[in-house]
């Protein structure tokens, strides 16, 4: 199967050489690689330049800066290197972080679940941090989800639902929609992704203004809402992060910002929530 990964990349010259690196010591050599510089102030087009003038696989698409706007940014420019590309001579479609160093055998693996199981239409492999020397499991989301910077899809499963969404909770939205349509999102355990996280980070911790955006764009009604953001509150073990969460989430819904999701796709996702609620809280 061949792939095409695409990569957004800003100010990332220190981080994207140990990608492309490990992009090019991959077993699998059936791929193609558009990195998108989204308007870098650093030596970002000069890093990728050493991987295109030297390596076909290899190509860039360069873009003015687009506004920083927390998971739109990032769906912007991979759908500009999209655009660049028929993405009807590939079989998967990858996006891919630029701060993240693969095994030899990624991309192998996916083609290899891929073809053996039909239904699969995400995969990914595991997200692993450096600790005190070693590289630990980064725990920032259940073992079951593929995260954003190692989505791998099935052309057919990312063409059947219209590709990612520009808004924030895209790396979410678009595992529930293809569940809705059938498709399994399968993690391959087995797989350790090393993610290049800036030394004291923790990307786990976020404002709450943050998570009242990310339920407002996910589409969630008032009382999921409401549920997820006394879930957060309970792991910051807060009772004013909850009701910040809800202010952020009711000012949203004043000013009805434009969500990225049909009103058909809105319900998908609330009824998905209410389920998996169903299930993990009142046991039905």
């Amino acid at each position: 199967m061949r792939f095409l990964i695409i990569i957004p990349a800003h100010n990332e010259e220190n981080n994207l050489p140990f990608t492309l690196d490990s992009l090019q010591r991959q077993s699998c050599k059936d791929f193609k690689t558009v990195v998108v510089n989204d308007g870098s102030t650093d030596r970002t087009a000069e890093v990728i330049s050493k991987y295109t003038n030297h390596d076909i696989r290899f190509e860039t698409v360069n873009l003015q800066k687009s506004l920083h706007q927390p998971g739109s940014k990032v769906v912007h420019a991979f759908k500009k290197g999209l655009e660049t590309q028929d993405v009807n001579t590939f079989d998967i479609i990858c996006k891919f972080d630029s701060d993240v160093i693969f095994p030899e055998n990624y991309l192998e693996k996916i083609d290899k679940v891929f073809r053996n199981n039909p239904d699969y239409g995400l995969v990914g492999g595991l997200l692993y941090v450096e600790k005190n020397g070693d590289w630990v499991y980064e725990g920032n989301s259940n073992k079951h989800h593929v995260r954003g910077p190692v989505k791998a899809y099935r052309k057919e499963s990312f063409v059947q639902m219209n590709g990612i969404r520009e808004t924030l909770g895209w790396d979410n939205i678009d595992a529930i929609l293809l569940q809705n349509l059938g498709w399994k999102e399968v993690v391959l355990s087995e797989l350790h992704v090393r993610l290049i996280k800036v030394k004291g980070a923790d990307y786990t911790i976020k404002p709450a203004e943050y998570y009242g955006k990310y339920f407002y764009f996910l589409g969630l009604n008032r009382f999921l809402a409401c549920v997820a953001a006394g879930k957060e509150a309970m792991k910051s073990k807060s009772g004013s992060f909850f009701f910040k969460i809800i202010s952020s989430y009711e000012n949203c819904r004043r000013q009805k910002l434009e969500l990225k999701i049909s009103e058909n796709e809105r319900k998908i996702i609330n009824r998905q929530r209410w389920e998996m609620l169903k299930r993990k809280w009142l046991k039905m």
